[in-house]
């Protein structure tokens, strides 16, 4: 049998060098493969390498595309077997493979065979670039911007996929009533989160009130932990793991370490309980906070599985982060999206909708924006006027934050694809993407049009002063009926203070 100590000790985290991010080289010349190659081969973001995968025609390409499922970033070439190739190419990346993460740079020695700003307006590509202008330091630029926008995307996906997981996981424990079924199903729960390879084990304090329990009881236990079940903790677990079970109990805290964490909660009954987690590698900084959303919410069903208003406030912090990332990229300020949130669910009351829409709304509204995440940042922060076409691809924001979000079954991220689509329609039919009027306009994205424009309008930028509440008021009445719908303009102005309130409640941090 293993030394006890054996069972806790975890692997090395892994080394950047052997998670590098996939380039895909697509070109019908063998010298572009290596002169690229050549450019980039002592290349790094964020301390990781590339790996360069090579095909040498769009069908080599397809191949790749559908083993690899983690590709970065693809220099495609235009012209190869055929002098579509390279577009079509792109169509079966984003509409048959259904790839919308893989960040997709055209290259073409022949820009005359696919004009640029046709080729910008018509395929989702990200960047355009003619051969004969790439210089190295260009290129390297290039593949760095574009690195970029995958890892803020990846991030978003990482976020939005934990997001789903804490909201089944805790759903799946609320039903659970008995003390000993909500161990089991919290145990097991955590191990759907962030993939337990050992296991955990659950401790049940009878006595509450003493300054220290003789002893921590294994009530319930998963994995390699089972064989502790009804043995006393502090006898069959190495010292420094009782010595966390010990300041858990004793600060009445859960307790997160570097190899292991101790979660703490209290019954109705002030019966105490330990759940003690131990891995055999390190967590990322994404299931930590995942672990720790989820022990917020076990905590407060442990309590009183009723009482759901703490769980929204806790889910809530995770909508701010995805929306923060796009928020950040834009130069916006942390609070704006937390407030568009407080505004749109004050606007959904008042306008009449259910209890239930408007705490979605409180939830949703956040991302309507999250879509910036894949504008350029030489269009996203441009701080004079955009040209036609970078005004094409700001636009694009709209339904790019809808695909990202579209796929979820979850309620609260369902009607936030639905607001990132349609929060820039206006009343009269003036508005894009769809050029929707009127009640075509979910009622969603119709307050948060409105809750958007009146935050930031009020607001410092970077690029401009707050305006002043008679000059917001006077902005919002001018486009009553025809930016926005009048009946919420109305309840705007009869509920003004309601919602300057808000400004006083979450202000901006000084520029």
């Amino acid at each position: 049998m293993a030394d006890k100590d054996e069972l806790f000790q975890f692997a090395d985290e892994t080394d950047a060098e052997d998670n590098p991010y996939k380039l895909l080289i697509v070109d019908d010349e063998p010298a572009v493969h290596d002169v690229t190659k050549l450019v980039l081969g002592s290349f790094r973001f964020e301390d990781r390498p590339l790996e360069f995968l090579h095909a040498h025609s769009a069908d080599q390409a397809k191949r790749l595309l559908q083993e690899e499922q983690d590709i970065a970033v693809t220099l495609l070439d235009v012209v190869m077997e055929t002098d579509q190739a390279g577009l079509d190419l792109v169509r079966y990346i984003r509409e048959t493979l259904q790839n919308k993460f893989i960040r997709i740079v055209l290259r073409t020695g022949q820009p005359g065979q696919a004009p640029e700003h046709e080729v910008i307006a018509n395929y989702d590509i990200n960047d355009y670039k003619d051969k004969t202008e790439l210089t190295a330091q260009k290129l390297r630029t290039t593949v760095y911007a574009t690195l970029r926008a995958y890892r803020d995307i990846m991030f978003i996906e990482r976020n939005k996929r934990g997001l789903e997981r804490v909201i089944e996981s805790s759903a799946f424990i609320f039903s659970h009533q008995k003390t000993h079924e909500f161990a089991s199903a919290v145990l097991n729960q955590l191990g759907n989160l962030v993939g337990l390879e050992r296991g955990a084990l659950y401790c049940k304090i009878n006595n509450p009130d003493i300054q220290e329990p003789e002893h921590f009881v294994v009530a319930a236990a998963t994995g390699e932990y089972s064989r502790y079940v009804n043995n006393h903790a502090e006898e069959e677990l190495p010292p420094r793991i009782v010595d966390s079970l010990k300041s858990a109990y004793e600060q009445k805290r859960s307790v997160i370490n570097s190899d292991h964490y101790v979660l703490h909660f209290t019954d109705s009954h002030r019966t105490e309980s330990l759940l003690y987690v131990g891995e055999t590698w390190r967590l990322s900084e994404l299931d930590y906070r995942l672990v720790e959303l989820f022990c917020t919410n076990v905590s407060i069903a442990f309590e009183n599985l009723h009482l759901n208003q703490e769980l929204f406030d806790s889910q809530l912090e995770m909508v701010h982060l995805l929306a923060g990332a796009a928020e950040t990229r834009s130069k916006e300020t942390a609070n704006h999206v937390r407030r568009v949130g407080v505004i749109a669910s004050r606007l959904a009351e008042l306008y009449g909708l259910d209890e239930s829409t408007c705490s979605l709304m409180r939830f949703a509204a956040p991302l309507h924006d999250i879509g910036k995440i894949g504008i350029p940042d030489a269009v996203l922060n441009k701080p004079g006027p955009h040209t036609a076409e970078e005004s094409k691809v700001m636009r694009r924001h709209a339904e790019l934050g809808a695909q990202l979000l579209i796929g979820s079954r979850r309620p609260v991220l369902k009607l936030a694809a639905q607001i990132a689509q349609e929060h820039h329609e206006n009343w009269d039919g003036s508005g894009y993407p769809k050029g929707l009027s009127g009640e075509q306009i979910s009622v969603g994205g119709r307050i948060t049009a409105l809750a958007d424009v009146y935050d930031a309008l009020g607001s410092n930028r970077c690029y401009k002063r707050a305006w002043t509440p008679q000059e917001v008021r006077e902005f919002i009445a001018a486009q009553r009926g025809s930016k926005f719908e009048p009946k919420l303009v109305d309840l705007l102005f009869d509920n003004w203070e309601l919602f300057e309130s808000v400004r006083v409640e979450l202000p901006d941090q000084p520029l």
